[in-house]
Parts: structure tokens; C-alpha cells; sequence
């Protein structure tokens, strides 16, 4: 059974989220909800279906950005 596009989204976004989470990684949460979402809705939108690579990727879209930030 293939999930919907949302739930995909959603269980990424979650997976990141409690990563980032437990390594002590989330900044302001809203600001790092909203850029965890973003990424991951453009990358299943782009035709990438795989949670796990999905969350993979936020999460190290993510750090890139915070260390940039920080920089």
C-alpha cells in the first residue's frame, strides 16, 4: 500500500524533527518546523518518496543552514 504524499510528509518531517530533537539541534522551533517542512514538501514534490531519505536530507539541509547561520 502506497501512503498519501501528506502522510509520507508528515511521518519525514517527524522523523527529523525527533533527531534533531533528541541532539539537541532545534533552534526556535517554529523557524526549524517550518524549514523542516519546506524542504521536505519540495523533495517529495520533486518525485522523492522515501522517508527515510527524506528526513535524511532535511536533516543535513538543515544543519548545513544553521551552520551558515551561525557563521
Amino acid at each position: 500500500m502506497i501512503e498519501p504524499i501528506s502522510i509520507l510528509v508528515e511521518d519525514a518531517i517527524q522523523i527529523a524533527w525527533d533527531f534533531l530533537e533528541r541532539s539537541g539541534e532545534i533552534g526556535d522551533p517554529y523557524t526549524a518546523g517550518r524549514f523542516l517542512t519546506k524542504i521536505i514538501d519540495e523533495m517529495a514534490g520533486n518525485g522523492e518518496h522515501r522517508k527515510i531519505m527524506l528526513a535524511n536530507r532535511a536533516i543535513e539541509v538543515y544543519r548545513r543552514h544553521r551552520r551558515a547561520v551561525a557563521a
